[in-house]
């Protein structure tokens, strides 16, 4: 089964979906696709979509998951990576009014060259990114949360 993330914008992102449902439809993709749609609205056959699932159910999805495809946020990422979960994420972009600026295209890019996950900034390379993702190995993900808490606790004890 594969996962497909689109977070909780309210903004559309049927366009990562009508790629997913291409490679479905070209036989890239033979599993079972279950969607996280958020405010997407779209109508297919083809893949399971909720609007939001619970936390522990989606939880569930993601270990039972073969690899994760996701928007570019941030938790999304993230909360995938922990898992061990092999990531493909697709920025929401603006100029297709998919949020309101580029950032997840930064957050991809950046995930990206570290080598923690595929990124697909360009729609066409989501294809090849499927085919590829099983040869793909990623670099361990470690959170540097506790890092993070310590300098705002130093921060906050010290002024």
């Amino acid at each position: 089964m594969i996962l497909v993330m689109l977070g909780t914008q309210k903004n559309d992102f049927s366009r990562l979906l009508k790629e997913i449902e291409n490679c479905i439809d070209d036989g890239t993709i033979k599993e079972e696709v279950i969607v996280q749609a958020g405010s997407t609205k779209y109508h297919t056959e083809k893949m399971q979509l909720f609007d939001l699932i619970g936390s522990e159910e989606l939880d569930k999805k993601k270990e039972e998951a073969h690899f994760i495809i996701t928007h570019g946020g941030v938790g999304s990422i993230v909360g995938s990576l922990k898992l061990g979960k092999k990531v493909i994420a697709v920025p929401r972009l603006k100029k297709y009014k998919e949020h309101v600026n580029d950032h997840q295209k930064q957050i991809v890019g950046n995930f990206d060259k570290k080598g923690y996950i595929k990124g697909v900034e360009n729609i066409s390379n989501l294809r090849e990114a499927i085919q590829n993702i099983d040869s793909f190995i990623p670099k361990k993900f470690e959170s540097n949360t506790q890092s993070v808490i310590k300098i705002v606790e130093n921060y906050i004890d010290n002024n």
